[in-house]
């Protein structure tokens, strides 16, 4: 796993250097890039080759353009329009280096060329970029998480159903990390079944990650997340802690957890690696 993180380090810091634009935009851009993210996103990616027993290298360019695509939605949530923060990963956010005009525009940067990035891989086959880039648009748009965000304003102010909150959620922060995984199939080769079951997999994944998010917001450490918690009650949002009881939302973590480990279970894979990610965001504290 350290070994994928130095991997796509490299990786992003040489994409955003042969960058062709203006210094300022690719400073904003790498800016966000380098502040220090769990890289989960393209560690799946890369975990489900591995898993498939493929080569790495040939998801890189995936892998990298998720992760862009991930801190594009960082930047922009950031923005005084939107969750209005002061601070990301212990660092000021983007618009109070930048000002806010540079950072909606990095946003739109990184956006943008991660679509490049899968594009111009030669590693790739046309049939792949096609299927990859279709994969991406409607997991990071207004059919994902663009409409997860959407729905997630509307529902401030207000008590939602858990079925309310899981659809917000599926889409905002589940739609990106399904297409980790399943990137990860499609560059592999994986069959029509292990497909099936790694989808499902990433699904119970995607609304793991987002309780774990719930629980940390109410007893996680602020110096350790770096961010101030306590921003869903600010907020008025409705959480899993909120709907469940703090106990009711470890307990249904827990669930999510086992099934999807279960999932990975039956694809018959040398899937440890996606078993210790699975873990990982089970416990992780920021």
């Amino acid at each position: 796993m350290k070994q994928y993180i130095i991997q796509i380090e490299k990786e992003l810091a040489q994409y955003i250097a042969v960058l062709k634009a203006p210094t300022l935009i690719k400073e904003a851009m790498d800016y966000s890039l380098q502040a220090g993210g769990k890289r989960i996103r393209p560690i799946l990616l890369l975990a489900t080759l591995h898993a498939l027993n493929q080569d790495i290298n040939k998801g890189l360019s995936a892998a990298c353009a998720v992760e862009m695509v991930h801190t594009y939605s960082l930047i922009h949530d950031d923005l005084p329009a939107m969750d209005n923060d002061d601070l990301r990963r212990g660092k000021p956010t983007n618009h109070k280096v930048y000002g806010e005009a540079i950072a909606i525009l990095a946003g739109d940067g990184l956006l943008t060329y991660s679509f490049q990035l899968i594009a111009e891989d030669e590693r790739l086959t046309s049939n792949e970029k096609l299927e990859l880039i279709t994969m991406l648009s409607r997991a990071a748009g207004s059919e994902g998480m663009v409409g997860g965000q959407v729905a997630d304003m509307q529902g401030e102010n207000t008590t939602l159903s858990i079925d309310q909150l899981q659809y917000i959620h599926a889409n905002k922060t589940g739609k990106l990390i399904t297409f980790s995984v399943m990137a990860g199939a499609l560059i592999g080769g994986a069959t029509e079944k292990q497909q099936d079951l790694l989808k499902e997999y990433s699904k119970h994944l995607g609304i793991a990650f987002q309780i774990r998010d719930d629980v940390l917001d109410i007893e996680g450490n602020q110096d350790i997340i770096g961010k101030p918690i306590g921003s869903d009650v600010t907020n008025h949002k409705s959480t899993y802690p909120s709907l469940l009881s703090l106990d009711g939302a470890k307990d249904r973590l827990q669930y999510h957890i086992e099934e999807a480990k279960g999932m990975l279970k039956k694809t018959g894979l040398r899937a440890e690696l996606l078993a210790q990610m699975t873990d990982l965001i089970a416990m992780r504290n920021y």
